[in-house]
């Protein structure tokens, strides 16, 4: 009988770049654990969708815009109907409301491209926390994985690296190699070992 997987579900927004380094983990054997069986993008027009589409994951472009209070409920009804165990945000700009991540207890994990408690919270996100960094001098930087909670870059962290601040580093050239360095590696891990817990858990159930 072939072993079940922690069936996971990817929230994302842009381009979808930390998708495919769990895409190309999942290949690798690095994401052994846990299977990706959905992409909810919160925009509809996302590069990551075309990603997941590639890979022949199921893809869901949502517009928060246009379905305003609509918007949770439906991501949710779309978690129900792939049976996903495990939600990992990547790159998703949306902020979940508490009442959506109580349901998911301990199961909803982020990527934050510094480290926490450095440059997090409302606000910080994107290039704008490489900016800050920078503006405040920082010599290393980095990037977490953490659980989500009601406060924003708030949860238990489950992973960092760090990565070195250069002297002609723009917040571009900062952003690119925390990517590379440090989300693209932890993620993944993070994922497996979260997806590897779970299963742990459910087999003792």
């Amino acid at each position: 009988m072939k072993e079940k997987k922690i069936r996971i579900a990817v929230l994302v927004s842009g381009g979808g770049t930390n998708l495919q380094a769990l895409l190309d983990a999942e290949k690798k054997k690095i994401l052994k654990s846990g299977k990706i069986v959905a992409v909810i993008s919160s925009n509809p027009e996302a590069y990551a969708l075309k990603r997941a589409e590639k890979a022949g994951i199921p893809a869901y472009g949502l517009s928060r815009k246009e379905l305003r209070e609509k918007y949770e409920p439906e991501i949710l009804s779309i978690l129900e109907k792939e049976k996903a165990e495990l939600i990992i945000l990547a790159g998703f700009l949306s902020i979940l409301s508490p009442d959506f991540i109580s349901r998911y207890p301990d199961r909803i994990l982020n990527i934050h491209p510094a480290l926490i408690p450095s440059f997090c919270g409302k606000g910080f996100y994107g290039l704008k926390v490489h900016e800050a960094a920078l503006q405040y001098g920082v010599k290393v930087t980095g990037a977490t994985v953490h659980f989500v909670n009601a406060v924003p870059d708030g949860g238990k962290i489950i992973l960092q690296k760090a990565v070195a601040v250069r002297k002609n580093d723009t917040p571009e050239i900062l952003q690119k190699r925390v990517m590379k360095q440090a989300e693209w590696i932890i993620l993944p891990k993070a994922a497996e070992m979260v997806s590897a817990e779970l299963l742990k858990n459910k087999k003792g159930a």
